[in-house]
């Protein structure tokens, strides 16, 4: 008889983006991404940080101040690193398991490389104008989006 206590594949794919996450050297906000064929195959993972060749140590990491003194001119989002980060040739009919809801700049991009559906954690930050403009255009475009919700409570991982 086979086992029946396997993870699914929404618990699968969101366990790979929060192992992502994990990745990510921002004090404030880890975020992973995992994007997925239509027949269940990881074809890119991504997590927030800085560009390549650019020091996480001398770039800032902190959330106020001028613009140049704060991450958000500087992090690339995971979202976007996933898609950087795939060596394939398309992404179509693709979906993608985000640790956090993506903001417009990433959806643009969602969009563009042709994910059918988000699968997300978390939606802190569904008042910003960033996420309303992110769900207007993937309403627009016909794309699906949904909270994960877990099966299990956590996920364990031990060697």
């Amino acid at each position: 008889m086979k086992r029946l206590d396997y993870l699914k594949w929404d618990e699968y794919f969101m366990g790979i983006a929060l192992l992502s996450a994990m990745r990510s050297k921002d004090p404030n906000t880890c975020v992973g991404a995992c994007i997925v064929s239509e027949d269940n195959k990881i074809l890119s993972v991504g997590y927030n940080g800085m560009p390549i060749g650019c020091s996480d140590d001398e770039y800032p990491w902190e959330r106020e101040g001028s613009a140049l003194d704060t991450k958000y001119v500087y992090v690339c989002h995971a979202e976007m690193n996933a898609i950087l980060n795939y060596t394939g040739s398309h992404m179509k009919g693709a979906k993608v398991y985000v640790t956090l809801f993506p903001c417009n700049e990433c959806t643009k991009a969602l969009i563009q490389k042709g994910i059918t559906e988000i699968i997300y954690m978390s939606d802190k930050y569904a008042e910003t104008d960033a996420v309303k403009a992110a769900k207007r255009m993937l309403n627009s475009a016909g794309i699906r989006y949904r909270k994960y919700e877990p099966l299990n409570e956590d996920i364990q991982l031990s060697l």
